[in-house]
């Protein structure tokens, strides 16, 4: 733990809200992102991004797909065992059962 930063988190924090301050303009904005709840934050940031982008509507043409072909059943998959599985660190926040199989 670095507790001289700790000691200094106020006098940090005064200098960056003076920058921000002092550099803000009309032409070149700062924003803050609120960031309690990270994948709010995320979320909150790219939809922001986003939003600055000049776009237009693009209308999705139709497709027509072709038929998908009938399995012929001769493939079988080899044993989940013999290939090696990024862990799913994800699962642990969502509580999942079949995590680490």
């Amino acid at each position: 733990m670095d507790v001289e930063s700790i000691n200094r988190w106020e006098d940090y924090s005064r200098a960056k809200d003076e920058m921000m301050l002092h550099t803000d303009t009309p032409t070149n904005r700062w924003f803050v992102v609120e960031s309690d709840i990270k994948k709010h934050a995320r979320l909150n940031m790219i939809a922001h991004l986003l939003s600055t982008i000049p776009h237009t509507e693009v209308p999705a043409p139709d497709v027509d797909l072709p038929k998908r072909l009938t399995s012929t059943a001769n493939y079988q998959r080899p044993p989940r065992e013999q290939f090696s599985y990024v862990p799913d660190y994800a699962a642990t926040f969502l509580g999942d059962p079949e995590a680490n199989r």
